[in-house]
């Protein structure tokens, strides 16, 4: 599972980056705010972004939350699991499902 939270801190970080340069935002990058960052906990991974706690993992589900605080989960802020990271744009403050293309 660890690889798979990796896996989604780069992805958080290359689509934000990508965003920013898209408006034009080049100079907020050269610092550390938009690198993203995993620590682990016993019950917890935290994907932090420039020193602030942004996504939660639950390690044992691999359920991702938003922060209410640093360290604590909001179960009101869901953004799917590990297997549906792809489901997700991650480029803004806040992950947004993505919509379901018309067949």
């Amino acid at each position: 599972m660890d690889n798979r939270i990796e896996v989604l801190c780069k992805m958080i970080e290359e689509q934000q980056r990508a965003r920013m340069r898209a408006q034009g935002l080049e100079r907020c990058l050269e610092g550390s705010h938009y690198t993203g960052k995993v620590k682990y906990g016993r019950k917890y991974a935290n994907v932090d972004f420039g020193g602030s706690g942004r996504y939660m993992v639950v390690l044992e589900t691999g359920e991702i939350f938003g922060v209410k605080a640093y360290g604590v989960i909001h179960r009101g802020h869901s953004y799917g699991t590990l297997d549906t990271i792809t489901d997700y744009d991650w480029s803004d403050y806040r992950a947004v499902r993505k919509q379901k293309q018309a067949a």
